[in-house]
């Protein structure tokens, strides 16, 4: 069992966090304060859909394509999010004021379909409306983990098909990615590689992973991983720069030969990986390849 807790989600400290607001339908709480409901369809059934944010500059980066995201979920789930976009903007920047953040912070914007009548997962039950909830905390990723880079670990648990749990719905309903984290941790690992049905590679537990074979970056096809904002970005970078980027299938065999790994998401950006399955991945360092598109990733999500 590994003795640190690294993720590409780990964090510096900061007591700032301890007295933060926190928007709960339209109110902002303090945060012993804001609780929902033991009948809210999000406790009771993982029912809801989120969204994590980071701010640059007093400004929360690419937030169209998350809202675009989010409100395509809301119609996947069949309910009302109550608030428009604008609405939805507008109790972000406000959740941010009311905190006094600027810069990096991270933002975790959660709807459910609301509370129930009754404590059963019948979506007719949930009468009251949706629940939206924002946290926002000051939250800066970690130095140690940006230059010693991550492990992963090749678990069982793949990445379902688009009829069973479909990888795109960012739903309250993690236990698939809960598990497989689980394994990875127990093998002494940071964070869970997974496979597809076919086993062909496909995506970590809570982020998007990409190799650099040749100077060429691949990553998975989007069939089986969340539609990544940051991972979209990441290509769309590569090819705005000259950078050969591949999204295919392709197997462990590709990547324990690859000479760089990383990861990508919100919170982070990019995030080096340094060893998967016990294999040390190129030199056992954060590589030139994912350096650069860390560069260029920043000065697009700062502008």
């Amino acid at each position: 069992m590994s003795s640190h807790s690294f993720s590409a989600h780990t964090a510096e400290e900061d007591n700032r966090n301890e007295s933060i607001k926190i928007y709960v339908n339209g109110e902002l709480l303090p945060k012993e304060k804001a609780v929902v409901s033991v009948y809210d369809s999000g406790f009771m059934l993982g029912d809801g859909i989120w969204e994590g944010l980071r701010v640059y500059n007093g400004k929360i980066a690419f937030f169209d394509d998350h809202l675009d995201r989010l409100y395509d979920s809301a119609k996947v789930l069949d309910f009302d999010i109550g608030l428009t976009r604008e609405e939805m903007v507008k109790a972000a920047y406000d959740t941010l004021a009311a905190n006094d953040m600027t810069h990096d912070a991270h933002l975790r914007l959660m709807v459910t379909r609301g509370k129930k009548r009754k404590p059963f997962q019948d979506p007719k039950l949930s009468v009251y409306g949706a629940t939206t909830v924002i946290i926002a905390e000051h939250s800066k990723p970690s130095e140690k983990v940006k230059n010693d880079g991550m492990s992963l670990f090749t678990v069982h648990v793949v990445r379902g098909q688009s009829n069973s749990q479909d990888p795109k719905l960012n739903s309250h309903s993690k236990i698939n990615c809960i598990t497989a984290l689980t394994q990875a941790q127990k093998a002494g690992a940071d964070e869970a590689l997974m496979l597809d049905p076919h086993g062909f590679v496909a995506t970590c537990n809570s982020t998007n992973f990409f190799i650099v074979r040749k100077g060429e970056v691949w990553t998975s096809t989007s069939k089986y991983c969340m539609n990544g904002i940051t991972r979209q970005k990441v290509i769309d970078l590569c090819k705005a720069n000259d950078i050969t980027v591949h999204e295919t299938d392709f197997s462990l065999f590709e990547v324990y030969g690859a000479e760089e790994a990383f990861v990508t998401g919100t919170f982070a950006g990019q995030t080096p990986v340094v060893k998967i399955d016990g294999r040390m991945v190129g030199d056992g360092t954060p590589g030139p390849v994912y350096q650069r598109i860390s560069e260029l990733y920043k000065a697009l999500a700062t502008k």
